[in-house]
């Protein structure tokens, strides 16, 4: 069985404001102190200091990892309580704000180069990490997935509010984020040697300060073996966050043994798929979808039920189905996270209450 394992960003908010705050180093001092959220789970620094990372170990089981994310979002939002601060699962801040970058050589010097880009965005997002047996599987396997991934943006959408007005995006940290220069989807790769052909052109322009801004939608992992999927927004409940990694794990076990027994990848342009990519952050769950099947747009509930049949084979052997299919039942019932944040939105003409600022705070409070 596939192990996986996620990486969750979380915006640090004032407690009586709902606004971020630059305290991710307070943060990351105090868990330093504490030992780290325990079994394997880490704190760690991210572009800027009203954000913060939080790392799960790689999990056989998906109970366990809805379990250490639990823990690992539990343990962080104690230590930001100690400085009065929440740590806030929000795909994008709802107040206006002016990131502070972290002190670190890299951070620093994409600040310098990349002008207002990284100045201006503060986006918080969810990276699925799935064991590979070589990389010439995981090449494969990121051809087989490109065409549903953009189901996972529609699924995890958290950012309906940017700089202080609704931004008629359920996700709007994607479009932020595809402002990045190596950012969206790709092409067929068709083999490693492509692959790394292609990364090492892109690299080769200079556009890039390193291996590490190779922003695209799903990629191999330079560390670990695996594939990193890395279009979600951070959900605004764990358990958002524990169907997303199912789903990523079947939809990664499908496409394995679907170039194992020679089915052909799709050749939906990667122009299409940017497309779909943008739908989904539009609509969410609300409206419709890109149908990967037809490459036309369907009702999203169909949508998602065409992608949980495509990938239920899987999920049903690494014992995921139920699990995952509570989820997404939840996600249609409660609504997505941008959805949930436009509910909690109160009139801006209330007396002396921070109409965004409710939203940030109310989010922070949802369970886990």
């Amino acid at each position: 069985m596939r192990t996986m394992g996620v990486e969750e960003e979380l915006l640090l908010i004032d407690r009586r404001t709902g606004h971020p705050v630059p305290v991710a180093d307070q943060v990351l001092a105090r868990a330093i102190a504490a030992g780290g959220p325990g079994d394997g789970g880490e704190v760690v620094a991210e572009m800027h200091r009203e954000a913060i990372e939080l790392i799960t170990r790689p999990h056989s089981s998906l109970a366990t990892l809805g379990d250490q994310v639990r823990t690992n979002r539990a343990f962080t939002e104690q230590l930001a309580s100690e400085i009065g601060a929440h740590a806030a699962p929000l795909g994008t801040s709802p107040c206006p704000v002016t990131p502070h970058p972290t002190e670190s050589p890299r951070y620093l010097a994409i600040m310098q180069r990349y002008g207002a880009l990284p100045r201006r965005v503060l986006t918080s997002g969810l990276h699925v990490h799935v064991s590979i047996d070589s990389p010439d599987e995981g090449v494969a396997v990121l051809d087989r997935i490109r065409t549903w991934t953009p189901v996972l943006i529609a699924l995890s959408a958290n950012s309906p509010f940017h700089d202080g007005v609704d931004t008629g995006h359920a996700s709007w940290r994607s479009v932020l984020w595809n402002q990045w220069p190596s950012s969206g989807p790709q092409e067929r790769f068709g083999s490693l040697s492509r692959y790394r052909a292609v990364t090492e052109a892109m690299l080769g322009t200079g556009a890039l300060l390193d291996p590490g801004m190779l922003y695209l939608d799903a990629r191999l992992c330079a560390n670990h073996p695996t594939v990193e999927v890395r279009v979600a927004d951070v959900p605004l409940d764990p358990g958002t966050t524990v169907t997303v990694a199912g789903l990523v794990r079947a939809l990664v076990d499908t496409a394995a043994n679907d170039a194992a027994d020679g089915r052909e990848a799709q050749s939906t342009p990667a122009a299409a798929l940017r497309l779909a990519n943008w739908q989904a952050s539009l609509e969410g769950l609300d409206g419709c979808l890109v149908d990967p099947t037809t490459e036309r747009p369907a009702p999203a509930r169909e949508v998602v039920m065409r992608f949980l049949a495509h990938v239920l084979p899987a999920l049903t052997c690494n014992g995921d189905d139920q699990l995952v299919e509570r989820g997404i039942d939840d996600l249609f019932t409660r609504g997505t996270g941008a959805a949930r944040q436009r509910a909690a939105r109160r009139p801006a003409a209330e007396p002396g209450r921070d109409d965004l600022g409710h939203v940030a705070l109310a989010a922070a409070w949802q369970e886990g």
